[in-house]
């Protein structure tokens, strides 16, 4: 065997080698060395890295570079980091280097007996991987590589990649010294997967360490790392080693080697395997246990519970473990040796998860609005289905099961704005739940429990467990995006729980709230009392509650929604709101502003937005108008805010609410009328489905779904009459969070924004991340 100075094989290395060869690489070397099943390969080592950067004479002009950079400021971190790479990628490399790397590839290849094998290439960083600090989706990998210049282009790539702006400004975060982490390159042979994805040898959701929980999709593991699939998802009891819950998921898409040049290609599920696949089990259960006795056999040799990155090959059938790092995000942790038992779960219904999250407590069966005074702190509270007047009882329950419903329905939103665990559609829940009985709802997966189960463990901390990190600086961590990810939020006394989520602002704050909890009457019994600057007071106060905590950041405040029924609810409605045959499609939005009903009461809503801006200074809160159904509505309504002081101008915009197809329609009119939309996807794929929304047989019949194609065409037209005209443009319903290859449709048709609920903000920003890296190392291959 040829003697090299910058080559290491996986068998001379092992887990003490991190300075050497990287997290990656040192893991690797550990589990080869083991006797697991690991594509054979090499690594370049880190000193590699840095010979080239001083032969390219580098090293000066880095420094200089990110000398002065404010990291904070997302221009001119992208700019540094994209200067830095053009550099790596234009230097030259030293000779001797560049033989080594092509000669340890010829001798690979006559190793494993094939010429010019396909390899991943992956990046390896000195400091990753570690117990205190994950470095994982910091650098880049890139599969399918094969011949001497591709593998030294992509080599030269992972260099670079040490300085993408994700991994500087993590860095920083971490207060890792920038020059003091060096990258070794992990050459390894390509496993052409056949079904491939993720297991965590403890539950990364609740903690539980005798649960293994193994995420699976077809094609290569991509796909499931990055989010671009639901991957089927199976829970194991590892000291049973049984098989909990099985959960097959509706797969649509996956990754394959691309049938023309090097890399990776995204394709459609039932393209490639056909439509029988899509919703098939993944994994046979033989498959499970060979993957968990994989998992428990490597958390041994660890000593800490493992996220392993696993694919069964399509040729051999043959399981290959791919990488394995520590779990660094585990809470109220134990030890292995010290995993608490069980109770045994009997489950009584099964519902559709809303907001997610596990509750305790007794159950409060309640049949009627008259009764929810009997609802008490930590009570369950079952229903047919909540209503606004339910706000305050549902704020006082440790959980909320509704009979009715889907993931959009009054229940699914106030749950998820209160943080509330939630399961709603679990249709006879009201009958089968009895009053007073002990449950345990899992609202993160929709079941609900006998008794008091699925208990917290003990506080004690593990050797690979999590380190405590505030959560400014949690929010800092997160990937920078182009695509602004907005929170949505209704009760303004939240804000100081959210505030340090990593989000770009309020993209919709919804005044209801407001109306039922601090104001408690209606706007025009208000006005008929003389009473309207209590109105107007409280309003101001809600929103500059919130505004106040995430300025300069935009707080975009949608005027009154409500239905007429709801409307009723409030003190003294029932005196001026009317009875209507489907409130959902009747006087509401700015239909309800411009008539001589309502318009004195939405006159005082303008008052109280006008006072937050003048009298509290906070000139980052902009109005949103709902359910706007024509264009002369909207130039009605835009002169009343006009004589009440709000002039929209560049220091005051107004966008409009794009959920009714008429505003499909005449997009471009509307786009010259406004500063900004926000796609409400609930309403509009409610109306261009002719679905009800909160119908919980069409919901779980899969009528009620963002992403059939005639939503998707109508949000591509709103997409490009506003960019026609230079106007933002953003969503607010559930589909980005809930679906990924929606959010990515967004992305890829030039969404500005995305507003979503507080549960999913840092899931949303690493899922539209991870789509726009996507693109653009598309858009670099095709160069």
């Amino acid at each position: 065997m040829t003697e090299y100075k910058y080559i290491k094989w996986f068998n001379e290395i092992n887990k003490n080698d991190i300075p050497v060869v990287g997290g990656k690489g040192a893991n690797l070397g550990e589990l080869t060395q083991k006797g697991l099943d690991v594509p054979p390969g090499f690594c370049i080592t880190a000193g590699a890295y840095t010979h080239f950067i001083n032969y390219a004479e580098l090293d000066e002009v880095i420094k200089e570079l990110i000398r002065g950079l404010d990291e904070e400021n997302s221009d001119m971190l992208q700019n540094v980091s994209r200067a830095i790479q053009d550099r790596i990628n234009c230097g030259k490399i030293p000779e001797d280097l560049r033989i080594e790397i092509i000669g340890a590839y010829k001798e690979f290849s006559e190793k494993i007996n094939l010429t010019t094998p396909e390899v991943a290439v992956r990046s390896s960083a000195t400091a990753e991987d570690l117990p205190e600090a994950s470095f994982a989706g910091q650098q880049d990998t890139y599969l399918h590589i094969s011949g001497d210049e591709e593998l030294i282009k992509y080599v030269r790539k992972c260099w670079a990649s040490l300085w993408t702006a994700r991994a500087i400004y993590y860095r920083v975060k971490q207060d890792f010294e920038h020059f003091d982490v060096s990258l070794s390159v992990v050459i390894q042979k390509m496993v052409n997967s056949e079904k491939s994805g993720v297991m965590f040898t403890a539950n990364p959701v609740n903690s539980d360490t005798n649960e293994i929980m193994i995420n699976a999709s077809w094609g290569l593991g991509e796909a499931v790392v990055s989010g671009i699939v639901t991957p089927d998802e199976y829970l194991v009891n590892k000291k049973l080693k049984e098989i909990q819950e099985k959960h097959i998921a509706e797969k649509n898409i996956m990754v394959v080697k691309r049938k023309d040049g090097v890399g990776t290609e995204e394709i459609k599920i039932a393209d490639y395997l056909g439509q029988d696949k899509v919703n098939d089990q993944c994994l046979s259960d033989e498959e499970i246990m060979t993957l968990v006795n994989y998992g428990i056999k490597i958390e041994g040799m660890y000593g800490a519970h493992q996220d392993i990155e696993w694919g069964f090959d399509r040729d051999t059938k043959e399981l290959y473990i791919l990488q394995s790092r520590p779990i660094t995000t585990l809470k109220g942790d134990v030890s292995v040796s010290e995993v608490k038992e069980q109770k045994e779960l009997k489950m009584l219904v099964r519902g559709l998860p809303a907001s997610p999250g596990i509750g305790r407590g007794n159950v409060r069966n309640i049949k009627d609005i008259s009764e929810i005074g009997r609802v008490e702190d930590g009570d369950i509270l079952v229903t047919v289905m909540t209503n606004p007047d339910m706000v305050p009882a549902m704020r006082k329950a440790a959980a909320v099961v509704t009979d009715d419903g889907g993931r959009t329905c009054h229940a699914a939103i106030v749950s998820r704005e209160l943080g509330i665990p939630c399961i709603v559609g679990a249709k006879n829940a009201s009958e089968i739940l009895p009053e007073g009985l002990e449950v345990t709802v899992d609202a993160s997966r929709g079941v609900v429990y006998e008794g008091t189960v699925l208990e917290e463990k003990e506080e004690k901390k593990i050797e690979g467990g999590a380190v405590g990190i505030s959560e400014e600086i949690l929010a800092g961590l997160a990937p920078i995006t182009a695509t602004k990810i907005y929170m949505n939020l209704g009760e303004p006394s939240l804000i100081g729980r959210y505030k340090n989520l990593p989000l770009d602002g309020i993209g919709l704050m919804r005044t209801e709230f407001i109306f039922t909890n601090m104001i408690g009457a209606h706007p025009m019994y208000l006005v008929k009392t003389g009473q309207g600057q209590l109105l107007i007071d409280k309003m101001a106060e809600g929103i500059q509650m919130v505004a106040g905590e995430v300025y300069p950041r935009p707080v975009v405040v949608r005027m009154s929604d409500f239905r007429t029924n709801e409307f009723r609810g409030l003190k003294g409605g029932d005196e001026v709101e009317p009875i209507e045959a489907n409130p959902m499609i009747g006087w509401r939005g700015v239909s309800r502003y411009i008539s001589s009903e309502y318009e004195e009461g939405f006159r005082l809503e303008c008052r109280a937005l006008k006072k937050v801006r003048e009298e509290f200074g906070l000139t980052n809160v902009y109005a949103m108008l709902p359910f706007v159904r024509t264009t002369w509505e909207l130039k009605k309504v835009k002169e009343i805010m006009a004589e009440e002081g709000l002039v929209q101008d560049k220091n005051f915009k107004i966008w409009i609410m794009a959920e009714v197809p008429s505003v499909v329609f005449e997009a471009e009119e509307f786009a010259q009328m406004v500063d900004g939309f926000s796609i409400g996807s609930n309403d509009l794929t409610q109306l261009v489905m002719g679905a009800d929304r909160d119908s919980g047989i069409l919901n779980n019949m899969g009528y009620f779904d963002e992403r059939n194609e005639a939503v998707k065409r109508a949000i591509s037209i709103l997409i490009k009459a506003a960019h026609k005209y230079g106007k933002t443009i953003s969503i607010c319903g559930q589909g980005p969070s809930q679906y990924p290859e929606f959010a990515q449709f967004l992305v890829e048709e030039g969404i500005d924004s995305m507003s979503v609920n507080p549960d999913t903000v840092a899931y949303t920003r690493r899922l539209v991340a991870s789509v726009e890296q996507k693109m653009i190392l598309k858009k670099l291959r095709e160069i």
